[in-house]
């Protein structure tokens, strides 16, 4: 147990430039306590002790803010940044050196039995806000954006973005777009601007149809009163 919690904790001292002491990790990293919390459940999950499991993983999310059920199976090295409001779900998979920020859901889509969570490779990384869903696999050295919803397999080493998610980097290259599908997510439309520019296009549309038709009012007044005279 102390050979497991000095691995830990030399894992987030390496991966961490804020983490300052060994001391300052064991007892400030609610990730750490997560992933301790865990093993424990876990090893009572195992034997088919349910509730006990259970009962130590709500503690633990209680007091961390991270939600690992006991039945996910996690490597050696996960590093859970910061971490309020991670949900591991049962049936997930977490390979080795794998790195997880706050907000990150490893979740099912309700759809399927038995095996609902995904597998989590080695060496991913998985940025704040994401969300994987589904019992597919997610490559070894592959890295998640933040807020990205990942919804099937992904290669390894490849890189995902966007929603739903998609791979825009492989093996250190572009990944050229479908047809149609525009991978900037820098250079995007502003949705209220292109909303006003089309009400003032329709403001004048209905400003010069109102001018022909004051215009065609005016023409047949002048008819009618040239017809009286």
């Amino acid at each position: 147990m102390f050979k497991t919690i000095k691995e830990e904790i030399k894992v987030i001292l390496e991966r961490d430039p804020a983490a300052r002491s060994w001391l300052e990790v064991l007892l400030l990293y609610p990730g750490l306590h997560a992933v301790l919390s865990h093993r424990l459940a876990h090893w009572f999950y195992n034997r088919k002790m349910f509730f006990i499991a259970r009962a130590i993983s709500q503690i633990s999310r209680f007091f961390t803010g991270i939600e690992i059920h006991p039945g996910a199976k996690i490597g050696k090295g996960l590093f859970i940044d910061h971490g309020m409001g991670v949900v591991i779900g049962e049936t997930t998979e977490i390979g080795d050196n794998c790195t997880i920020y706050q907000g990150v859901t490893l979740g099912g889509t309700g759809k399927d039995k038995g095996k609902r969570h995904p597998t989590i490779g080695n060496n991913v990384l998985i940025g704040s806000g994401a969300k994987v869903l589904g019992p597919f696999k997610v490559g070894d050295n592959s890295k998640i954006a933040a807020n990205a919803v990942v919804l099937r397999e992904v290669p390894p080493n490849s890189t995902v973005v966007g929603v739903p998610g998609r791979v825009v980097t492989k093996d250190n290259k572009r990944v050229a777009p479908a047809i149609g599908v525009d991978l900037d997510q820098i250079h995007l439309p502003d949705p209220v601007s292109m909303e006003m520019c089309r009400l003032l296009a329709k403001i004048e549309q209905l400003q010069q149809e109102l001018h022909d038709c004051q215009l065609r009012q005016r023409n047949n007044d002048t008819s009618i009163k040239e017809s009286e005279t």
